[in-house]
């Protein structure tokens, strides 16, 4: 079968596709290809401007443009030589010194991939799509996913709301407030995310620039490779590495998303508990079905969605977390098909997040059902009697309240007010324990 959304194996490039097809830019055979090309590219022009060759600005100028013409049919035309030499990285030298051939710069062929080993192309590669794709895609869709949560909790920020722990009725809080909760915690975790670097390794076939030193023995090879990764690549350069780079930092990356994704898990859950409360009701749209057997259902599918989506991108990071940054002695192969995947985690988050909005523009608060939760609920003020019997040396207010309230029915605001009038308190007293309800119980 040809390959379509409805051949396609995976449902990232299938049932999905058109939420995901941006990613592409990043995380396809493609994408890929055209990286490597572009440290190819760049690390050529850099010798260049060191002297190692005389290239002039016409020389620069086409150079430049083999990259930014580089199409589909480029890349298919590199996956044919792949399909002879057995070596991708090796398809893409070749490709650059054909365009060389035809630009008439065959006196500097030899320049391409000088001293170099594919893992200096891949290591660098790899880290500058993973690099556009988080700041171009991922922190975008996160940071305006938590800004709509921020929106929606200022929107709700005095509605009070009935608590729950441990599934318990438990001190009113306010519905903003626990939105802002999420909005927190991840703006927590991004700041963490941002602390960690986008690493690469350059450094010849185990790291040690044997090949440029051999050549050049009096050139500061490792000034240079600082300088070209940093400053012409935008990453930071590892100082000692094998073949392969560390995939420490990647690593640190993979579990920086993985606890975002928990969060996220935890917020889906919290909202789908929500609707299942009836606390909100969802939009409807037209012609839509919430169930084949039930006309009357509204499932909460949106958060549903997300949250698998979040569970398989966690287990998909785990195992690149886990297995990346080990490697035997200076380099084995079994990183190189699994640094393929990253960009399938990164799929089923931003499917995710995209659920999670989709999810969050329909609903509809409840308020009527949160306000006769609350006032079926008035055992919840007891904590705030006793606490103020405490503050007047009333003796064992605790357990006068426990005896009241714990694993009772019925106990209305009509119980609560029979046990104030009670009190061996003083009039003013018993009028601040009377304006207490569980509707304005709610703290700061």
């Amino acid at each position: 079968m040809q390959l379509s959304p409805l051949t396609a194996v995976s449902p990232i490039d299938g049932r999905y596709y058109k939420n995901t097809n941006s990613l592409a830019a990043y995380f396809s055979e493609y994408a890929l290809i055209r990286y490597r090309l572009q440290v190819e590219v760049e690390y050529l022009l850099m010798l260049g401007e060191k002297k190692f060759f005389q290239a002039d600005a016409k020389m620069k100028t086409q150079l430049r443009k083999i990259l930014e013409n580089f199409s589909v049919d480029d890349a298919q035309q590199i996956k044919d030589t792949e399909a002879v030499t057995n070596h991708d990285v090796k398809a893409v030298e070749y490709f650059l010194k054909t365009k060389l051939d035809e630009l008439g710069a065959e006196s500097i062929k030899e320049w391409v991939h000088f001293g170099l080993t594919s893992q200096d192309i891949n290591n660098t590669a790899v880290p500058m799509l993973w690099k556009d794709a988080v700041e171009q895609e991922y922190l975008p869709a996160l940071l305006t996913l938590q800004q709509q949560i921020f929106k929606l909790a200022g929107k709700w920020e005095k509605v009070p709301m009935l608590a729950r722990t441990h599934g318990q009725p438990a001190s009113p809080t306010r519905l903003g407030k626990e939105l802002l909760v999420f909005v927190e915690r991840l703006e927590n975790q991004i700041q963490l995310f941002s602390y960690i670097p986008f690493s690469a390794k350059f450094g010849g076939a185990t790291g040690n620039f044997n090949a440029h030193h051999v050549a050049f023995p009096k050139y500061n090879w490792i000034k240079f490779a600082n300088d070209f990764v940093e400053n012409k690549l935008g990453l930071q350069r590892q100082q000692y590495t094998t073949q392969i780079e560390h995939y420490d930092t990647l690593a640190a990356h993979f579990d920086a998303i993985k606890r975002m994704n928990t969060i996220l898990i935890d917020f889906c859950r919290d909202i789908w508990t929500y609707i299942s409360m009836d606390y909100f009701k969802q939009q409807t749209k037209k012609g839509e079905v919430g169930s084949s057997a039930m006309p009357h259902k509204v499932n909460p599918i949106d958060f549903e969605n997300a949250e698998g989506n979040l569970g398989i991108a966690n287990a998909l990071l785990e195992h690149l977390a886990g297995k990346l940054p080990v490697s035997r002695l200076q380099r084995d192969l079994t990183d190189s098909t699994v640094l393929r995947n990253i960009g399938v985690p990164m799929a089923h988050v931003q499917l995710a997040i995209k659920a999670i909005e989709k999810g969050l523009g329909k609903l509809i608060l409840n308020e009527a059902k949160l306000a006769a939760d609350l006032e079926n609920n008035w055992a919840v003020v007891a904590e705030a009697i006793q606490t103020i019997l405490r503050r007047e040396n009333y003796p064992a207010p605790y357990e006068a309240l426990k005896d009241l309230t714990r694993g009772k029915n019925a106990i209305d605001k009509k119980a609560i007010h029979e046990f104030i009038n009670g009190l061996k308190v003083t009039a003013s007293i018993k009028k601040e324990l009377k304006a207490i309800t569980p509707h304005n119980y709610t703290g700061i």
